[in-house]
């Protein structure tokens, strides 16, 4: 085995470590290059554009509005009463919801019908009264042919004959009558609804007229409102209004306005449809009515508006898909549309998602556009 001299060894180190480094050093430059090649042709493409979703301008009658209460109320609301006297056999439970014409409850009809088997007995009597006095006529007037009778014979039996038909006449309307207070020993719903209150129970005795359960409609709703007599001539019906309820609010119509005021309150009623899954009957509302006609001004939705600490504008899109920023003053509002000035028109697209994150010039797709065309 042979060794090599100390120094021939520590030249060898060197030229070995002195090669080693020049090739870190290459590379490393060759990644320089490459990085500054891939930024250079970053630069020369252009950024991917801004997806933003956009409404458009318009042009409204906006008016000040104000806010007056209102009570929830059902179209049908009764207390269904009895129509016959007698004892309860039945009644819905509270929370029972009915149809219209199913029963709501029972009273005991027994002595109804035994009274209906007795004036069945005297129709039938009034009928062979009648059959046997319409013979009997018959009769005479063959006989009064031959002069074998007198006059007044006749006479008497044709009485007789009409007094029999009255009297069959009048059995027949107790019979009726009868079985229509049997009808209304069963007591049923006028119209669909829910029981929200029993004021009898099985086994009382009820007179006729005595109320037996509270029925309401909790599907055909609407708000009552008191307004203020101001507002009677700004107030039609048909129209539009918007109701907040338990912080939701929606838009409904004006299904009736009551064009009589009250001389203390100096108010007038009116009323308004509502749907049943807004609230329920007996929740508090609140209605939004115009103060005045309001004039025609340029609106744009709330959410377009970008406000800072020195200006107010929107941002708008161009026909190239670029952002323009417009500064605009903004006045009165309605709803979620704001009146504003500035160079606007009706019709521009603007952005109502995403502005605050543009610039102007910056290219822009629209990705939900709430008003298309």
């Amino acid at each position: 085995m042979n060794i090599l001299p100390r120094s021939t060894i520590m030249k060898r180190i060197s030229t070995f470590t002195h090669v080693n480094i020049r090739a870190i050093g290459a590379a490393l430059f060759a990644l320089i290059l490459l990085g500054v090649a891939e930024t250079s042709h970053a630069q020369d493409g252009k950024a991917p554009p801004a997806v933003v979703e956009v409404d458009k301008a318009t042009t409204a009658r906006l008016a000040p509005a104000r806010w007056v209460p209102g009570s929830v109320v059902s179209r049908d609301d009764a207390k269904i009463a009895s129509a016959e006297a007698g004892r309860l056999e039945y009644v819905a439970e509270v929370g029972t919801r009915v149809k219209a014409g199913e029963r709501i409850a029972k009273l005991d009809d027994q002595a109804l019908r035994l009274r209906r088997e007795e004036i069945q007995s005297d129709v039938r009597r009034a009928e062979a009264q009648r059959a046997l006095a319409e013979v009997q006529l018959q009769r005479l007037e063959k006989l009064a042919t031959s002069n074998a009778i007198a006059k007044t014979q006749i006479d008497e039996a044709r009485a007789t004959l009409e007094t029999n038909a009255q009297a069959l006449a009048h059995a027949h309307a107790q019979l009726h009558q009868v079985e229509y207070d049997i009808q209304q020993a069963d007591v049923h719903a006028p119209f669909a609804g829910i029981v929200t209150e029993r004021y009898a129970q099985r086994g009382e005795y009820l007179q006729i007229g005595a109320a037996i359960v509270h029925f309401v409609d909790t599907d055909h709703i609407e708000a009552r409102v008191q307004a203020p007599l101001a507002l009677a001539d700004k107030i039609r019906a048909g129209m539009e209004v918007k109701v907040k309820s338990a912080g939701q609010e929606s838009t409904a119509k004006v299904r009736a306005v009551v064009p009589v005021g009250d001389e203390h309150a100096r108010q007038f009623e009116m009323r308004v449809g509502l749907d049943p899954a807004l609230a329920l009957v007996g929740s508090a509302v609140e209605v939004s009515l115009p103060e005045d006609k309001g004039d025609e001004a340029l609106t744009v939705p709330r959410d377009a508006l970008v406000q800072r600490a020195n200006q107010t504008y929107v941002m708008r899109v161009s026909a190239q898909n670029t952002a323009e920023q417009v500064p605009v003053s903004a006045s009165s509002a309605a709803g979620d549309k704001i009146e504003v000035h500035g160079a606007l028109n009706a019709g521009d697209r603007l952005v109502v998602r995403g502005a605050e994150r543009l610039s102007p010039g910056q290219a822009v797709k629209v990705a939900d556009a709430r008003n298309p065309g």
